[in-house]
């Protein structure tokens, strides 16, 4: 049975990687398990420059689910590909780079930076979930039209570029429809749900920053639901499902919904083989179906499963 997918112009021979912020910017999961056994290896956002992130508290656990507001801190797109990307493709991980930015000028920098990046980096996934900073018009996600602009921004990177969009908006149809006509091969769904929690003893919210981004298993449904209707809307459009992954049911579920490939994120955190471990689940939850993992996209679409 071959494991193997496409998204867009790759093809990936195994159909699960990490999800951005969840994995680290190097190699940190290597003495866990081999990352080249997963499709690709998806890094934390970078900028085009270091940036320190939220305040203190970052992370706290609201549920069954976690929230978390670090802030996208990291060293920056020329820190990385000099001292951590050499390690990580050591490995023989298939890697890619993930981007944001405050404002167009920080995304075009940040792709541009990555023009000279190793054939390691495949592709770069481009997180339009930031607030845009010069002022108009709020996250970009929210934004068809400012969402195009970034990912035609980006196309400096010289490699295949995924938008991964924001649920927090009744638009993501309309969006995803606006990224994949401005040069982006694939939409990553889903990135985290606005969240927040207080504490019982001051009454103030937990975490440094305030809110934060909701992630875990209660997301699982939303993701379900936004690939749902990406897929039934544009079904060209190649997608990677995240949002709640923990087992290989879990990914299977994104992906008769219309997904391509899937990413694992909060679930490494409490067990750093979750990746490859939904992955070999998958695997086996295929071969008893008699059906390999690129026939799972979109078969809910289809009529389902055979009984």
């Amino acid at each position: 049975m071959s494991s193997a997918v496409r998204v867009g112009s790759l093809t990936l021979p195994a159909p699960l990687m990490t999800a951005s912020g969840t994995a680290g910017h190097g190699a940190e999961l290597a003495p866990y398990f081999d990352l080249s056994e997963l499709g690709a290896f998806v890094v934390k956002s970078l900028a085009a420059f270091e940036w320190a992130g939220n305040p203190s508290p970052r992370v706290h656990p609201a549920g069954v689910g976690m929230l978390n507001a670090v802030g996208l801190q990291g060293p920056g797109v020329q820190h990385w590909l000099a001292e951590e990307l050499p390690g990580l493709a050591a490995t023989g991980a298939r890697v890619v780079a993930s981007i944001w930015g405050r404002s167009l000028e920080d995304y075009r920098a940040a792709a541009d930076m990555l023009a000279s990046a190793p054939a390691a980096v495949i592709a770069v996934e481009v997180n339009l979930s930031c607030p845009n900073l010069e002022g108009r018009r709020g996250i970009f996600a929210h934004d068809a039209a400012l969402s195009a602009d970034v990912i035609a921004a980006t196309a400096g990177c010289g490699r295949p570029r995924w938008a991964k969009l924001s649920p927090n908006t009744d638009r993501v149809v309309e969006v995803a429809q606006a990224v994949h006509a401005a040069g982006a091969e694939a939409v990553t769904l889903v990135n985290t749900l606005l969240g927040m929690v207080l504490d019982p003893h001051t009454g103030r919210p937990v975490l440094g920053a305030g809110g934060g981004g909701y992630s875990g298993r209660p997301v699982h449904p939303v993701a379900v639901r936004t690939i749902y209707d990406v897929h039934a809307a544009l079904p060209e459009l190649p997608i990677v499902g995240a949002g709640g992954v923990a087992s290989g049911w879990d990914a299977a579920e994104l992906m008769l919904a219309g997904a391509s490939a899937v990413q694992v994120g909060t679930a490494t955190f409490a067990d750093p083989t979750a990746p490859l471990r939904v992955q070999a689940e998958l695997l086996a939850w295929c071969s008893r179906r008699g059906l390999t993992p690129a026939e799972l996209t979109g078969l809910a679409h289809r009529g389902g499963l055979a009984v």
